[in-house]
């Protein structure tokens, strides 16, 4: 169940890679900068979408569990109606509130522009990923994370092309690397609609199915709502480090972008291993196998745990390289603030992975509030934290900030399993 997830999220952190590359050489350093800023208040926004769509497949996924095919197909039609609503609801609101989150995070004025023009093209096309997201949760709620991962290959490399055509051959800058974004997620979202009605369309809903169902109602908003606040309240909380790392240059910027694409690769394997534990609880709470239920997280720990320890040495041996070759540049100063960073979080990364495997098994059990809180007393630290240490060490503060936060999750959660869930 892992392997296709992480296959996935690797092979989309590397396309952001790809993608700041493309930006870095075609556009310059500015718009570099750029694609760092615009790349965490996008996510912020992204990030509420996705954690959204992983509430309602906790939902499907206990249904499918439980071979309850027609409360399944019942969430479908609401998850759709209610998400698009929205979906597009936030779209209006982020776009007429993007000139005051920009100013409140510091955005250089030099790179203003280039933020902009990027995120207006996003933030209008949120719908375009809520349909891809649903889509895919849908499959990964039923196990079928293979096709899932067919469809996202298919979204990065047409992603990768039309960058490529836009950026490169027709020169138009950010702003077409963002079009190229909306337009592979709308692609993806259809082709996995299309297999879906051809070869599961028992999951599709029916006529039956469309009416509404207040119960159902409350608990897909209590799902999602409380998903999407632990998915984006950390992204909040990057947004502030965010303006914190601003106020350093154009340079410390460009480090910060390059170092956050080696971090997205390394939590990719924890991203997948909290997700697959995820399912795999819900799935066997659903039917009842609480013995089953517990073997999987204490498999999903472990893995994930040589995998952070892996994950560490990798990042701190590969460090220099690394921002060398996703910065596009040979600045001395942008080099080493950039491998500084990596190597000091680098040094707490296993940490993070052991909070990965307890926010699986808490958002499987249907307990979403747990790894809610758990993000809150992290973003808390870590944003206090970087602020205060930010004017004496630079860029490593908020690597040596995100790392105390780590510790204090990572203790919290255990505390919490070892009183009740044990």
């Amino acid at each position: 169940m892992a392997f296709p997830l992480l296959i996935g999220n690797i092979l989309q952190q590397i396309y952001n890679m790809t993608d700041s590359i493309v930006i870095s050489h075609f556009c310059g350093t500015s718009a570099f900068a750029a694609a760092g800023i615009s790349g965490t208040v996008m996510n912020l926004f992204l990030f509420v979408i996705g954690g959204c769509c992983t509430g309602i497949s906790i939902i499907l996924a206990s249904f499918f569990g439980n071979k309850d095919m027609k409360n399944f197909r019942k969430e479908c039609f609401i998850s759709l109606t209610f998400g698009l609503i929205f979906t597009i609801t936030l779209s209006i609101t982020s776009i007429l509130a993007l000139p005051f989150i920009l100013h409140l995070i510091q955005t250089p004025p030099v790179i203003f522009p280039y933020v902009y023009s990027y995120l207006n093209v996003i933030l209008g096309a949120l719908s375009a990923s809520f349909l891809y997201n649903l889509c895919a949760s849908v499959l990964r709620a039923i196990g079928n994370t293979k096709y899932a991962l067919l469809f996202l290959l298919i979204s990065i490399g047409t992603n990768v092309l039309i960058d490529l055509i836009l950026v490169a051959g027709f020169r138009l800058g950010i702003a077409g690397a963002a079009w190229a974004t909306v337009i592979s997620q709308l692609l993806s979202a259809f082709l996995c609609l299309c297999y879906i009605k051809k070869s599961l369309p028992f999951l599709l809903f029916q006529k039956e199915d469309l009416y509404p169902d207040p119960d159902l109602l409350r608990q897909t908003i209590c799902f999602a709502a409380a998903s999407a606040l632990h998915q984006s309240s950390l992204y909040i909380g990057k947004l502030f480090i965010q303006g914190a790392v601003n106020t350093l240059g154009t340079e410390s910027i460009s480090a910060y972008t390059a170092a956050g694409r080696i971090e997205g690769l390394a939590n990719a394997f924890g991203d997948s291993g909290a997700e697959s534990i995820s399912l795999f609880t819900d799935q066997n709470t659903g039917a009842g196998n609480k013995k089953r239920t517990r073997s999987g997280f204490y498999t999903g720990l472990m893995l994930l745990v040589l995998l952070g320890i892996t994950m560490s040495l990798l990042m701190y041996t590969t460090s220099g390289p690394g921002i060398s070759l996703l910065a596009a540049t040979t600045q001395p100063g942008l080099l080493n603030d950039g491998a500084s960073y990596i190597q000091a979080i680098s040094c707490f990364y296993v940490l993070c992975f052991i909070g990965n495997s307890f926010v699986g098994f808490y958002r499987g059990c249907g307990h979403v509030s747990i790894p809610f809180i758990g993000t809150i007393i992290h973003i808390t630290l870590r944003t206090l934290l970087s602020f205060l240490l930010i004017p004496r060490l630079g860029l490593p503060a908020v690597a040596i900030s995100t790392g105390i936060g780590w510790i204090a999750v990572v203790a919290f959660q255990t505390i919490i399993y070892m009183k009740y869930y044990r």
